[in-house]
């Protein structure tokens, strides 16, 4: 069986139940979304950081007019006057989405994923303004990620898509998805989708710092399959994380899922936004090169690549510019890092921080090499060319062998050496 002989049912439109995950910071580029919206699955864009990505992109200055602006600030610790203008959080995530859904050619869907844990300095206003702006720009779904979001569809509950767009909750315990319920069910809105993702998934990890040892996928999925036929709802089930082969998406479909969201894979496409460098770094990563620590001021435990470049960071905090992780009160655990590290580092010698990273200006330079636990396993999908690198696929390859493969087989494209000049 293949996972072609399954289709995913969201409100009166089929799709193939194929969803790629929303990697940022611009992993997921648009064309990684676009390739998979053209096949007839979904694909997602991360509006991680979207002031960035739209100068990278379209070479506007949202980045360094708020460096410019709060320049004064930059050697102080307290961070607590530096705000995100929200007109241009909203202009950029306009021209984001825009730019992503004028170029749909296919019969498949572009979602974003929002992150509640984005708390840009005023969590409750930027992510109102984040998830309005990509509705007016006509995405075709949210998905609400990073967080409980427990009132973030009461932020959106009076935009004219409330009911028109799609909304879907990432969750990795059936106890989230239960606090979420009580919310949606007296707004009268239902999710759409449920997006399980379990302990094998890469970046941020919706457990405990060791909890997510003791948790498996098949076994939170079945939960909220009980749960939900208790409750009489039918809810598309998507599970996510560790699903590296069309048989493992069909041994999930089988047991009632409605799609599968994979990622991992596609780190290494040539649409992914991850430098080729990078790329060959995740071929190259053995099992022991992934680790899942807990440096991310956010408190979530992240699994990422052990030589990422962001865990050597002494760098000093760039909130000026950035600032995407600052909480309502101008605080982040890795500026408090910094200036303790500061303040106790012996002259000639090289300040260490071990405990926090700062993650906005990884992820910005793609210093920050998270990954999923099936990482190790990319050297099967492709090709060692004659240098010792390894081929890049096309999301279409990867995508099509998600599809169409059967009995754990992994198609390899085609052979292309490169052609040397």
């Amino acid at each position: 069986m293949k996972v072609d002989n399954f289709r995913l049912q969201l409100g009166n439109k089929e799709y193939i139940p194929i969803v790629i995950g929303g990697m940022g910071v611009n992993i997921s580029t648009t064309e990684l979304a676009l390739a998979a919206e053209k096949l007839g699955g979904i694909g997602h864009i991360s509006d991680a950081e979207v002031c960035y990505v739209c100068d990278q992109l379209f070479k506007t200055s949202y980045t360094s007019r708020k460096r410019k602006k709060y320049s004064y600030n930059a050697g102080n610790p307290d961070k607590s006057e530096e705000y995100f203008d929200l007109e241009e959080v909203a202009e950029a995530q306009k021209k984001y989405v825009e730019h992503t859904i004028s170029q749909k050619s296919g019969n498949g869907a572009i979602f974003m994923n929002c992150m509640e844990k984005l708390t840009m300095r005023n969590s409750s206003d930027t992510l109102q303004v984040r998830l309005a702006a990509a509705m007016d720009a006509g995405i075709d779904g949210l998905t609400l990620a990073a967080g409980l979001n427990l009132r973030t569809l009461d932020l959106i509950k009076d935009h004219e898509r409330f009911h028109d767009v799609k909304i879907g909750i990432i969750i990795s315990s059936l106890r989230a998805l239960t606090i979420f319920m009580k919310r949606a069910v007296k707004l009268e809105r239902i999710p759409d989708y449920i997006i399980v993702e379990g302990p094998l998934a890469g970046g941020h990890l919706g457990f405990g710092p060791d909890d997510w040892k003791t948790h498996e996928l098949h076994a939170i999925v079945n939960e909220v399959h009980k749960f939900l036929k208790t409750q009489n709802l039918n809810i598309p089930v998507i599970p996510a994380g560790g699903i590296f082969t069309g048989t493992d998406a069909v041994n999930f479909l089988k047991a009632g899922a409605s799609a599968v969201q994979v990622a991992t894979r596609f780190t290494i496409t040539k649409e992914s936004g991850l430098p080729d460098k990078v790329k060959q770094h995740y071929l190259n990563a053995e099992h022991e090169d992934i680790v899942v620590n807990t440096v991310s001021p956010t408190g979530y435990p992240m699994r990422m690549l052990r030589n990422s470049p962001v865990l050597n960071y002494t760098i000093k905090p760039n909130c000026e510019g950035l600032g995407y992780l600052l909480d309502n009160k101008g605080k982040c655990g890795y500026i408090e890092s910094y200036y303790k590290a500061l303040e106790s580092s012996q002259k000639g010698q090289r300040m260490k921080i071990t405990d926090q990273t700062c993650l906005c200006t990884g992820m910005a330079r793609y210093d920050c090499w998270t990954c999923g636990d099936t990482t190790y396993r990319l050297k099967e999908t492709t090709n060692r060319m004659s240098d010792g690198s390894w081929q890049l696929p096309s999301a279409e390859d990867i995508f099509r062998d998600y599809r169409f493969s059967e009995d754990n087989h992994i198609q390899k494209p085609p052979h292309k050496e490169k052609v040397k000049s």
